[in-house]
């Protein structure tokens, strides 16, 4: 009985059972869900109230774009310049969706709900699916899990924040940073995405000893523009060169 399940699932999704799908959208979910629990330490812990940190999951729920907020904020920074770099971070999400639109073809009455699940590890979920039907699944399963534990931890963290004391201490704080570059590393595949990526280091810790808290995070968003724009350059010169 479970093979003949197993094989309608591999003539309908066109080669990929449902099953596989799920266990891997699970795997991401619950993998980086946990991560959340990091998040509501630290957030806790650089001031913000329970129901501030909370708040700031169930309407964000993008885990870059909170991290720095909240370490802006920590580190001194004002409140519309954290907001302004978490903002751009989130940015992001906007590209995702105009994909991912494609992709999974909801109706109007859902996108405005899945939209909230637009993030790094539903589209990469999703995109790396080879039909509509597992990208579907894939996209529900990985951000309902993710949503749903990510949200459970943050509030786990900030309730315990108080009980684990200085939180710096643990070294929590570097938790997020962490897991977002465990999730960025593997995109970065082209010289072109490596050279920005390694721009903008530069630019975001070059910066922070000399700019607010928050500021260096915008300034860094100018390697993608320069970086393009050196390589256009060069292309240019090669072809001068080559006439």
């Amino acid at each position: 009985m479970a093979e003949q399940k197993a094989l309608e699932d591999l003539r309908a999704d066109g080669g990929k059972p449902d099953g596989v799908v799920v266990r891997d959208a699970l795997g991401v979910g619950v993998a980086v869900g946990l991560s959340g629990f990091a998040f509501g330490v630290t957030s806790a812990g650089g001031g913000l109230t329970l129901l501030q940190t909370c708040a700031l999951s169930l309407l964000v729920f993008t885990g870059a774009s909170q991290f720095a907020l909240v370490g802006a904020l920590a580190a001194g920074g004002g409140p519309w310049t954290a907001a302004a770099g978490a903002f751009f971070l989130g940015v992001r999400n906007a590209f995702y969706g105009l994909r991912l639109s494609h992709l999974l073809s909801l109706t109007r009455a859902v996108r405005p709900f899945a939209a909230q699940w637009v993030i790094d590890e539903t589209a990469a979920v999703a995109l790396a699916q080879p039909t509509r039907r597992s990208a579907r699944i894939g996209f529900v399963v990985t951000g309902l899990s993710l949503y749903v534990l990510w949200n459970l931890t943050t509030l786990l963290g900030a309730l315990g924040a108080e009980a684990m004391g200085d939180t710096d201490a643990w070294g929590l704080d570097a938790a997020g940073p962490a897991v977002f570059l465990a999730l960025l590393a593997p995109m970065l595949k082209s010289a072109t995405e490596r050279a920005v990526a390694g721009l903008a280091v530069v630019l975001g810790l070059g910066l922070l000893p000399v700019l607010p808290a928050g500021v260096p995070v915008l300034v860094a968003a100018l390697a993608a523009p320069v970086v393009v724009w050196a390589q256009g350059r060069r292309r240019g010169d090669v072809r001068e060169g080559e006439l």
